[in-house]
């Protein structure tokens, strides 16, 4: 791959890329958007490891999700949590009657553990197969069936009030 065909690739999942890191971040995008600079930049050095025939967008996800993770363990003796006004960031392109619906759903998704999280945030928001859930979180395609199936059911429980 080329570094032209490398950048033309970049920003056609950029966009894909933030979103999910932005909801992994639980609407901080400032974390969000220095991940995903990581991942890219980091994506840019490992060019020369891209084997044709791989999907560029699978790639490089698993890329951003290593970075994900990385972030998360240097970041585990602080606390991440969720601004109002950070939430309100990431609801504001949504209807103001269902905010609440959504914000309860966010914070829900915020409650999953962290790989159940990405399972769900990859396959419902990013419609990304299981496969390649699988390669992006290196991981077998039965454990991205039971990470969706567990974060399915905390989800359940969590919005029962909105579907009785």
């Amino acid at each position: 791959m080329t570094r032209e065909q490398f950048t033309q690739f970049a920003r056609n999942e950029q966009k894909g890329l933030r979103r999910f890191l932005l909801a992994s971040f639980r609407g901080n995008r400032e974390e969000a958007d220095d991940v995903a600079q990581e991942a890219l930049l980091k994506a840019y050095m490992a060019l020369s490891t891209f084997k044709d025939g791989t999907n560029f967008s699978t790639w490089l996800y698993h890329i951003a999700y290593n970075c994900l993770i990385d972030h998360y363990r240097k970041a585990a003796n602080s606390v991440l949590s969720l601004d109002v006004e950070q939430a309100h960031e990431v609801l504001s392109d949504m209807n103001s009657d269902n905010s609440f619906k959504y914000q309860d759903l966010y914070c829900a998704i915020d409650g999953l553990a962290t790989s159940e999280r990405t399972a769900v945030l990859l396959f419902y928001m990013e419609d990304r197969s299981i496969k390649e859930i699988s390669s992006i979180m290196s991981v077998a395609v039965g454990t991205v069936k039971s990470l969706l199936s567990r974060g399915r059911e905390h989800l359940r429980n969590q919005l029962k009030e909105y579907n009785p």
